[in-house]
């Protein structure tokens, strides 16, 4: 079952449970895929790894307005997004640990003969692919630079 086909049956779920919470968070997942459907340029249905970037960049921005709504003292806006990040966060993949990141970006740097930072922008872009869903850009690039820029 494909993950958007999986997110549409969890939505009937929610409704049968009656889980307002489950509910709303599934819904805004659910119309951001519309929009990417519907975008210029798409073809049909996206597929897992357009879900997985559309859900990896909605859990970044719930954790990131929970934290604006924590340091403004609005608990109960706060536990909301925290709520609707956790929801989102069950349809990821499980996130790679740094030293996982680092052996595996480390391997892929061996696989693709990449020698120095002139190699960074071919090794980004294979990693990025490779690594979608399970770690974040920023942590990709610093592993990816730091491997990079170390003498053999």
């Amino acid at each position: 079952m494909s993950l958007q086909k999986r997110i549409s049956e969890e939505i009937k779920l929610a409704m049968k449970a009656q889980n307002k919470e489950r509910l709303a968070a599934l819904r805004d997942v659910k119309s951001k895929l519309l929009l990417e459907a519907t975008k210029e340029g798409a073809t049909g249905e996206p597929d897992d790894a357009v879900v997985l970037a559309v859900l990896a960049k909605l859990l970044k921005q719930r954790n990131e307005s929970a934290e604006l709504y924590a340091a403004s003292g609005r608990t109960d806006l706060e536990q909301e997004e925290r709520t609707q990040a956790a929801v989102i966060a069950s349809f990821l993949p499980v996130p790679m640990s740094a030293d996982e990141l680092h052996a595996a970006v480390a391997d892929l740097v061996a696989e693709l003969g990449a020698t120095g930072m002139g190699d960074m922008g071919r090794v980004m872009a294979a990693a990025s692919t490779k690594f979608a869903g399970t770690a974040d850009g920023k942590s990709i690039s610093a592993a990816v630079r730091t491997l990079l820029s170390t003498p053999n």
